[in-house]
């Protein structure tokens, strides 16, 4: 209660290692729903006996008499600031309706920029795991995502393979050229034999091939491949 559920998600979230996704919370993340809905309704309940006690008498009764002014020694025409000022800004009596409603508010606000935080540096990491992954999403990845940030992630890949394919450009690949177009790399699961852009290659498990790297990284981004350095 009280901002205590939303400050979990945050903080589940900061103590994740940097680019790394932890399983979505959804039980976590629905407390903090039931939570917001909780405060919504005290802050209904708080604004109607605030409003059931809420002066009804006209804001002329607060106004100063003709004969109030001239026993004063003032003209009936002057205006007084003082008096003017309370009757149009009444002020709401700070009881503990007032307080209770204002607890309440800042609890739900804060639930809410906590449950922002949460979705928003999730998707970040989303989005940018479709630089690297293309279209596929390992499977141990896969299912730490929640069915909106599953289709978050498959919208943006296809937007950026659209926009290469229009491009007929590879965004993805290495910024810096590198020195040889082919590289050293082991199979570390059985893929069977596939077509590459040179070559029919048989991917068996443990085999040591030397193929393009444009092959590789597709293969290497969903652990089925690893570079040999050596």
């Amino acid at each position: 209660m009280y901002g205590k559920k939303g400050r979990e998600l945050v903080q589940e979230f900061a103590e994740s290692e940097p680019g790394q996704l932890a399983a979505f919370n959804t039980d976590l993340v629905t407390q903090v729903l039931e939570e917001c809905n909780s405060h919504f309704l005290h802050l209904n309940s708080l604004v109607r006996k605030m409003n059931a006690k809420a002066p009804t008498e006209s804001s002329s009764a607060n106004q100063p008499t003709q004969n109030d002014a001239v026993s004063n020694n003032e003209s009936p025409d002057d205006n007084n600031p003082r008096e003017t000022d309370r009757s149009s800004n009444p002020e709401l009596p700070k009881d503990d309706n007032y307080h209770g409603l204002l607890i309440h508010h800042q609890s739900l606000t804060r639930n809410k920029r906590c449950l922002m935080a949460y979705v928003y540096n999730r998707s970040e990491v989303v989005r940018r795991l479709g630089w690297t992954l293309e279209r596929v999403l390992p499977e141990e990845i896969e299912e730490k995502l929640s069915t909106s940030e599953k289709e978050y992630f498959k919208n943006h890949a296809a937007t950026i393979q659209s926009y290469m394919s229009a491009l007929d450009l590879d965004l993805g690949v290495d910024m810096v050229p590198p020195k040889d177009p082919y590289i050293k790399v082991r199979v570390l699961d059985d893929i069977g034999n596939v077509v590459l852009s040179d070559q029919l290659a048989n991917l068996a498990r443990h085999a040591i091939l030397f193929i393009r790297r444009t092959d590789a990284e597709q293969y290497i981004s969903q652990g089925l491949m690893e570079e040999l350095m050596s």
